[in-house]
């Protein structure tokens, strides 16, 4: 006969034969002996879900206001896809990061809840929400919105000197023979001829992978130029290659004029040893700022491409994203012969918006002195170096590319230089993006060039 006890856990106790005596039975107890025979305590213990959605958005697709209306927030907060039922989060809302910020609490209702702000300049609205998670783990979710960003002026005017500063600098490029020495490599795609570019320049050489379509004949192919964001890498063969597939002169340059092609420790290596904290460096003076010799490659690149027997004549395009979007505009602004530019999310742009109590653009080049007012010798040599005065300087059309929460290059700075172009131009709105190129807004930039392309040889 067996006794059946249920017990802790809902687990069942097999008792001994009823012979023995209680006595043995508790004994078995203290010893541990006692055969348990439970569902795994696992399933008692299994770990909460922290597969949470956190979002905040304005109740526009467009997220674009006018200057003192009222901007609505939506915040929607979910866990494995269902609404968190009084959830408490945190808001701040900021004129895209800076001051005046306006913070306080908001309780979700099943999930959900509204935050409300309002910007009386033209700029842009942030929202930014945490949610601290049962398990103590902090969530963030930012929102952003337009207002008036078209109305959105310069900082600072163009400097009266910027001109003739530049002037000078090209005239020592123009001095420097080009010296190309191309040696040829091979291919990642049928059809082509490709090659490792090394042309002189001021300072560090024109490093790049240079491929044109095999047996392309004279004056038939428009340029581009691409070039890159911020970091320490090799020029990208496959990107050029690209671009020649699709009927370029195509180059693609590395930032720094360093070799291509090396193994990735060499190029940790230079971002951690002789190129750590490039951006800053000389930013003391123009003379020393460390863009300037960046800015002339740009112009060097041009040079070795134009003289390609190959080239149209008439079709040059540069193109590149963050650091590489501000190369894109400085070369249109600092050279005639681009007829188009493809800026994604520019870096470079409004270095001076400090000054006037605002968001600038990476590198946030200028700092603040001791009296916390921004360095004066840094805000004057950071002008001849933004791309927002150099979008003043350019009749080729353009496009630009911006998210309405990218704090690397936020969107007021983008459209400080967008709205300083005086020639054709359009701007693909981003909202939910942050400092990225969405496909949508790699599509539109792509597809601008080839429709560019194509109406340079209609007009032929």
């Amino acid at each position: 006969m067996k006794n059946r006890l249920r017990g802790w856990h809902d687990c069942d106790i097999k008792f001994m034969r009823p012979t023995q005596s209680l006595r043995s039975f508790f004994g078995l107890v203290a010893a541990g002996c006692i055969l348990f025979v439970c569902p795994p305590l696992l399933a008692q213990t299994e770990k909460a879900s922290t597969n949470y959605v956190f979002t905040v958005a304005t109740e526009r697709a467009d997220a674009i206001y006018q200057q003192g209306e009222t901007v609505t927030f939506n915040v929607k907060l979910l866990l494995d896809q269902q609404p968190v039922k009084d959830a408490e989060v945190q808001w701040t809302t900021s004129k895209d990061g800076v001051p005046p910020n306006k913070s306080g609490q908001l309780k979700l209702a099943n999930g959900a809840g509204t935050v409300t702000g309002q910007l009386d300049e033209a700029g842009f609205l942030q929202c930014r929400m945490t949610f601290r998670t049962p398990s103590n783990r902090t969530l963030t979710a930012v929102g952003g919105a337009g207002v008036d960003p078209l109305q959105i002026k310069p900082s600072l005017p163009v400097p009266a000197d910027f001109d003739a500063f530049w002037a000078a600098q090209k005239r020592k490029l123009a001095g420097a023979p080009v010296n190309p020495r191309l040696t040829p490599v091979s291919s990642p795609q049928s059809g082509l001829d490709c090659f490792d570019l090394q042309a002189d320049s001021i300072g560090a050489p024109v490093s790049g992978y240079f491929a044109k379509p095999a047996g392309a004949a004279p004056k038939s192919l428009p340029i581009i130029l691409t070039v890159h964001g911020a970091g320490v890498r090799s020029s990208s063969l496959s990107g050029a290659a690209g671009w020649a597939k699709q009927g370029f002169l195509a180059l693609d340059i590395n930032a720094h004029g360093i070799p291509n092609g090396k193994s990735n420790e060499f190029y940790t290596s230079l971002a951690s040893g002789e190129l750590r904290g490039y951006p800053a460096r000389g930013r003391e003076s123009r003379e020393t700022v460390y863009f300037l010799g960046m800015y002339l490659r740009l112009v060097r690149a041009l040079d070795f491409l134009t003289a390609q027997p190959e080239w149209d004549g008439r079709t040059v395009v540069v193109h590149g994203s963050s650091q590489g979007g501000a190369q894109s505009i400085v070369a249109a602004g600092l050279d005639s012969r681009v007829t188009f530019f493809a800026a994604g999310v520019p870096a470079m742009c409004d270095h001076t918006g400090v000054a006037v109590g605002r968001v600038n653009g990476w590198p946030k080049l200028v700092p603040n002195g001791p009296d916390g007012k921004p360095d004066a010798n840094v805000l004057e040599a950071a002008r001849y170096y933004d791309a927002m005065n150099f979008a003043t300087r350019t009749q080729a059309a353009g496009i630009l590319t911006v998210g309405f929460i990218d704090t690397t290059c936020p969107p007021t700075s983008v459209y400080a230089a967008y709205n300083a172009l005086t020639g054709p131009k359009e701007i693909f709105n981003d909202p939910p993006s942050t400092h990225t190129v969405s496909p949508k807004a790699g599509q539109a930039m792509s597809g601008a060039i080839l429709r560019h392309v194509e109406a340079k040889r209609k007009a032929k």
